[in-house]
């Protein structure tokens, strides 16, 4: 089995934070390929990183379809940019890392608050909740206050993400904190044993997801919302060939 994961941003030391997460979470004989694309932002903060990274989540989605023999995908920032489009380049299994942290805190725990990055990012993760149907467990979003490249000064970040989460376990109610960034992979596991309540990444989740829809041989709908694009002149995107072989 081949898991394809895409880190939507262009930064190499969270892409292998990222793989190093996810080959904890691997079973022996699942291998994993964790890359970031040619092109797109150093870091996804704000509508504007999201939606410059979906052309590089497109470019690798297509590649491991037609060079790399992908079994799954999972696209590693908890804003799951390009999840919907990736979807209809392929019918192999495609995780968001904050859609599966989700639904498997939802299994988890009654309610969930997450913890993100700036206070800008807000408003992004809130919108994923709604469009998740998560709003009924979801008992806030909350900001450090922090740029996601400030956490390579793991003291600090740490410090942050612990006081963040603390109050959302205490003054808003939560009982499993997710963390809202896949640089946030290496606190997971401070953060479980100092807060006292489940606390998630999105990478491991989406891993083990893949690995067992995989495994059961499930494969996403191509009935009509994601099946594949309607071939068509893409003006300036020749580079992608969405019409090409293998989509």
């Amino acid at each position: 089995m081949k898991i394809k994961i895409i880190n939507p941003n262009t930064t190499a030391a969270m892409t292998d934070s990222i793989w190093q997460a996810a080959v904890g979470a691997a079973r022996p004989g699942t291998e994993i390929l964790c890359v970031s694309p040619a092109t797109g932002p150093a870091s996804i903060e704000c509508y504007v990183d999201d939606y410059l990274a979906v052309q590089g989540v497109i470019a690798e989605v297509l590649k491991g379809e037609r060079e790399e023999g992908a079994d799954a995908y999972v696209i590693a920032c908890f804003g799951d940019p390009g999840l919907q489009a990736a979807r209809e380049l392929t019918d192999k299994p495609v995780l968001g890392i904050a859609e599966a942290a989700m639904a498997m805190a939802t299994v988890l725990a009654p309610s969930f608050s997450v913890v993100s990055v700036l206070d800008r990012s807000v408003k992004v993760t809130q919108d994923l909740v709604l469009a998740y149907g998560k709003e009924r467990f979801c008992r806030s979003v909350r900001a450090t206050g922090l740029g996601v490249l400030e956490f390579a000064d793991r003291e600090k970040g740490m410090r942050a993400l612990e006081a963040q989460s603390r109050l959302a376990v205490e003054q808003d109610g939560a009982e499993c904190i997710l963390l809202g960034c896949a640089g946030f992979v290496d606190f997971m596991r401070a953060l479980n044993e100092s807060l006292g309540v489940p606390v998630l990444d999105g990478v491991v989740p989406a891993v083990a997801m893949a690995q067992a829809m995989v495994d059961i041989g499930l494969r996403t709908s191509k009935h009509n919302t994601w099946k594949y694009p309607e071939p068509k002149a893409f003006v300036g995107f020749e580079h992608l060939d969405i019409n090409g072989e293998g989509v």
